[in-house]
């Protein structure tokens, strides 16, 4: 570009960056940073890399995610961070200039420009229009009420957790997936839920009336109150939203109201452009619009008269764009459509035609305790139809068998019973079910990967369920199709399929026992340090390795390391335990079970001065108060603290308690003092860190009443001394201790307690519990550092005592003392880990 020109776009007010002046490439200029904006480009890269200079506008500021798994992040099933298609290193390793929060407000053809919200603008050679669609709102008295949302991005998805966390009354307008996800996430969310549904069968559009009618009774099942048939009047309420009058005068409160009741293209950008629209964007085959110079995708167009709602014709789209821009001859001719959805965990899928009709049969298999429904509409023995409820398996093949239009004469008798019966022929091979699928059968609908592809992904050298997921994205979404994945590996590579060392997570191909090697033998003192040394794949990581990192730089670097708060999750930043209503559990520390008057008048005042609904004295013995807000734990911090009472760690990846009984002060046969010893191992153990929860037992004699052979660290008081057990798990799993040996006095005891803690905590994995540690690297190996190795057990001994002088200051103390806000800064969410 020479300077003359430059200066004319300098003068016109049209914004380049420096590379342009020196890049002949035509400039690609995307407006809109979602799933088929992204996906175009992607396409794009993998024809021809260098072709095109990419600019992307985002109205939201955030980078391309999954808008599908939205759901699962309203459900808390998923955090923001798993849920992201394209990371920021995606756009700096393709050199992809993204704008976020800065939507485009108009385009001039005239010029080739964009203006953004801001006043940027930006010339372009080629224009991608990807703005999806609009939630449809209706047009109902008080629909601009404070509280009246719809469920489209991440930030209404924020608005409902805010509110959720308060409780109360929840209406969600709209029957159909999005609607019945939001009610979903709300309820579990602890909010009470009523589903309005305009129609008599809910998601009337991918289900039959037998269908629907499954769905609501497995919903109501789960608490949620729905009702079909009903029409809304209006929204009410006095300057916030208070409840939804009905037509028929009915009134159902709600602090607040969901609008799911659909969609519609987002076209006004491109109509006020002067663009041809109908219902969408009109494009031809390669996503041109009327102007040769633009191109749309996606949500927002309309093709031959059609307009898409689901992925699986967005990817299609996004290839046949591609092929246009890279002057490759496929074009797009529509698509046959399925759905294949998981609704509140309920399993869901349709396609073609099942409304019935002249010439049509039925058939039908209906298994109402189990909750399986199928049904297949047949015409001139071809399948037109299909809705499966509750086992939705062979919904790919049957959406195969659609769009072939092949004959089932020969199969007929065991349609119904699924791939598996018909092509083995009445017997059930799976195998062969998934081998006799054609290469074009869809396996992700997610991210519209087909069996071709994904044996394609196998044969390239992809050969584990992770590697497949980070190569074409197969079973990288919701999870459902990972067991045909599986089977593909399977049968593509037979017993070379390798389940492999895992990765910490797909950010690094580094195991947990790489990073902990590399972490000392490297000298790293920071999570930035790691992932920079290590090539992060995202510059920021996860929710499952920075907790995980945070862990092993505080082990490595006890003293050293300042503990990275956004590392923890949700638990252990705000030192208590969140309920299912948003409140949070408080569980004081009572040293080996042990309390007084002071601690218990403490305890009961708390729960008077902050109306907590309910004391349950724990497993642990302890006293556990629920139901406190998240804007009082730092008053009831500080009242607790003053009676002398410390955290009990009851949220924490760390020691949780040391269960005792009375021992030999007491009972009649009591060996040693267990409740002594008990107290005396807590307080040489609190507060330290471990890989995952760490619970220890006390018994004062054999009978064992403190049950310390299922605790990670037991001891069993005898006439002799003490036996030392370690590895009892009492959750789901139930694990009897290994015994690990017998010591004679309660020395020792300590003392073996603190080098078993210490090697469990230099060599387990992050959230490896004892039980399959031990498991792991054997007893053999333990009593070998432990109780074979009197240096090395001193030396571990020493590790530990020397990294709890720096541990035990008390959570609950710091937070009282510190600022509201900053025991409340905006964090990124990581998930509760599973207990």
């Amino acid at each position: 570009m020479d300077f003359q020109l430059r200066d004319e776009r300098q003068a016109e007010g049209l914004e380049e960056t420096p590379a342009t002046f020196a890049d002949s490439r035509e400039h690609l200029v995307v407006v809109g940073n979602g799933m088929a904006g992204c996906r175009a480009v992607e396409e794009l890269l993998a024809r021809d890399g260098g072709r095109y200079r990419v600019t992307i506008f985002g109205a939201e500021p955030h980078v391309n995610y999954n808008r599908i798994m939205l759901s699962p992040v309203l459900a808390g099933e998923k955090t923001f961070d798993e849920i992201v298609i394209n990371p920021r290193a995606w756009y700096d390793d393709n050199a992809i200039d993204l704008i976020v929060s800065d939507p485009v407000t108009a385009i001039d053809r005239v010029s080739q420009s964009v203006t953004a919200q801001s006043g940027r603008k930006v010339r372009y050679d080629r224009l991608l229009i990807a703005t999806g669609s609009d939630p449809f709102i209706i047009p109902v008295p008080g629909k601009d009420l404070p509280g009246v949302i719809t469920f489209r991005d991440m930030k209404d998805v924020d608005t409902m957790l805010a509110v959720a966390g308060a409780g109360g009354d929840a209406v969600v307008i709209g029957g159909g997936l999005l609607g019945l996800e939001a009610a979903h996430g709300l309820t579990l969310r602890g909010m009470k839920v009523t589903v309005i549904h305009l129609m008599d069968t809910l998601m009337e559009r991918q289900l039959d009336e037998a269908a629907g009618w499954l769905l609501k009774s497995a919903l109501e099942a789960r608490g949620q109150t729905i009702l079909t048939g009903a029409n809304t009047a209006e929204i009410y309420g006095d300057g916030k939203v208070e409840g939804v009058r009905l037509k028929d005068g009915r009134e159902i409160p709600a602090s607040l109201v969901v609008m799911a009741v659909g969609i519609r293209p987002a076209t006004a950008l491109a109509l006020e452009a002067g663009l041809t629209v109908n219902r969408g964007i009109v494009v031809d085959d390669h996503m041109v619009t009327s102007d040769p110079r633009v191109l749309a995708v996606g949500e927002c167009v309309e093709h031959d008269g059609n307009v898409y709602g689901l992925v699986a014709p967005l990817w299609d789209m996004c290839r046949s764009l591609a092929d246009g821009l890279t002057e490759r001859h496929t074009g797009y001719k529509g698509s046959v459509t399925s759905t294949k959805l998981k609704v509140a965990g309920l399993d869901v899928f349709s396609a073609g035609d099942f409304s019935g009709g002249d010439g049509c049969e039925d058939i039908v298999l209906r298994d109402a305790s189990r909750g399986i429904y199928k049904r297949v509409v047949i015409k001139d023995d071809r399948v037109i139809g299909a809705v499966l409820y509750g086992d939705t398996a062979d919904g790919g093949w049957y959406f195969d068998l659609l769009k072939k239009g092949e004959s089932i004469a020969d199969i007929r008798d065991l349609l119904i019973f699924g791939q598996a019966f018909a092509s083995g022929g009445g017997a059930l091979d799976p195998k062969a079910a998934v081998a006799a699928l054609s290469d074009d059968a869809e396996i992700c609908g997610c991210n519209g990967v087909t069996k071709g592809q994904v044996v394609a992904s196998i044969n390239g050298g992809a050969c584990s369920l992770d590697t497949v997921r980070a190569t074409c994205k197969a079973s990288a979404s919701c999870g459902s199709c990972t067991g045909l994945v599986e089977s593909l590996l399977a049968l593509t590579l037979g017993e070379e399929v390798k389940s492999g060392p895992k990765t910490m997570c797909k950010c690094t191909s580094f195991t947990h026992d790489d990073v902990r090697r590399e972490i000392v033998a490297q000298g790293m003192r920071s999570i930035p340090d790691v992932m920079q040394r290590l090539h992060w794949s995202t510059p920021d990581g996860c929710s499952s390795c920075r907790p995980a990192l945070n862990y092993y730089l505080l082990c490595a670097l006890p003293g050293e390391y300042v503990d990275d708060q956004q590392s923890r999750f949700v638990n252990e930043r705000m030192h208590a335990n969140i309920q299912k209503d948003g409140t949070y559990s408080v569980v004081p520390r009572m040293w080996g079970g042990l309390t007084n008057p002071r601690e218990l008048r403490a305890i009961a005042d708390v729960v008077e001065k902050y109306n907590a609904p309910m004391v349950k004295v724990t497993g642990g013995q302890r006293l556990d108060i629920f139901g406190i807000k998240g804007e009082d734990l730092p008053a009831v911090w500080a009242d607790l603290n003053a009676a002398g009472m410390v955290s009990g760690h009851a949220y924490g990846k760390s020691l949780r308690t040391v269960k005792t009984c009375v021992g030999s002060d007491w009972c009649r046969f009591g060996t040693q003092d267990s409740t002594g010893l008990g107290v005396k191992i807590e307080r040489m153990t609190w507060g330290s860190w471990m890989p995952h929860k760490f619970k220890i037992a006390a018994s004062g004699c054999p009978r064992n009443c403190a049950e310390a052979t299922i605790k990670d660290f037991g001891v069993v008081c005898v006439d002799s001394g003490y036996e030392l057990h370690i590895g009892g798990n009492g959750g789901i799993h139930v694990r009897v201790t290994d015994l690990l040996c017998k010591v004679a006095t309660e020395q020792e005891a300590l003392d073996y307690c603190a080098a078993f803690t210490q090697l469990y905590r230099e060599e387990a994995r992050y959230l490896e519990r004892t039980a399959p540690w031990v498991e792991r690297v054997g007893l053999d190996y333990v009593k070998s550092r432990i109780v074979e190795d009197d240096v090395g057990r001193e030396a571990l001994r020493g590790r530990f005592l020397y990294s709890q002088s720096f541990s035990q200051d008390d959570p609950w103390a710091e937070r009282a003392a510190g600022s509201h806000a900053q025991l409340h800064q905006p964090l990124a969410p990581l998930a509760i880990a599973a207990e």
